[in-house]
């Protein structure tokens, strides 16, 4: 799989569909109610939540994955429960020329995972430098990150889906 985009239907086919949509862009979300992002790390994946009319993202918390341990779904269900999200945006961690490696398989396997075990729709979305404008913006905010370690995660999630709510064409 590596060195293979994906996201678009063009990548589904073997022929030049002119009608596919581009690589990378979830369309196959609901455009109402609320959405969850979560950016997967191999210790921590921060969460994110929108607002049910998907205008605000908001960092929501973050999951604490044990070294090979699989994905924390029975934490991941109280997120679910309280906040009954239509849909999940999952950070698609690909490489600086935009194919896929380990960590962008990882990630596919994660939200194939959370499909199936919650029946919501998933889609990806490229999440390269949501991390680094996390980091960016707690120092513009006059802190290092010492103690707030726990809050670079979910920002990252949150730039990720403000980012998919901002992209969106109504």
């Amino acid at each position: 799989m590596t060195g293979r985009r994906t996201g678009g239907e063009a990548d589904r086919s073997s022929g030049n569909d002119l009608t596919a949509r581009p690589p990378n862009r979830p369309t196959d979300l609901p455009d109402t109610g609320r959405l969850l992002a979560v950016d997967p790390g191999a210790k921590r994946i921060g969460l994110a939540l929108s607002d049910p009319s998907q205008t605000i993202a908001q960092p929501l918390g973050t999951l604490t994955r044990r070294t090979g341990r699989r994905f924390p779904l029975k934490q991941l269900k109280r997120f679910l429960d309280e906040h009954q999200p239509v849909g999940i945006l999952v950070g698609l961690p690909l490489e600086s020329d935009g194919s896929e490696g380990d960590s962008a398989i990882k990630a596919h396997a994660i939200g194939e995972l959370m499909q199936e075990k919650t029946g919501l729709p998933v889609a990806f979305m490229d999440e390269r430098m949501t991390t680094a404008r996390a980091l960016r913006a707690i120092r513009e905010l006059g802190g290092g990150l010492r103690g707030r370690r726990g809050d670079v995660d979910p920002l990252a999630a949150t730039t990720l889906l403000q980012t998919y709510l901002d992209g969106r064409t109504r």
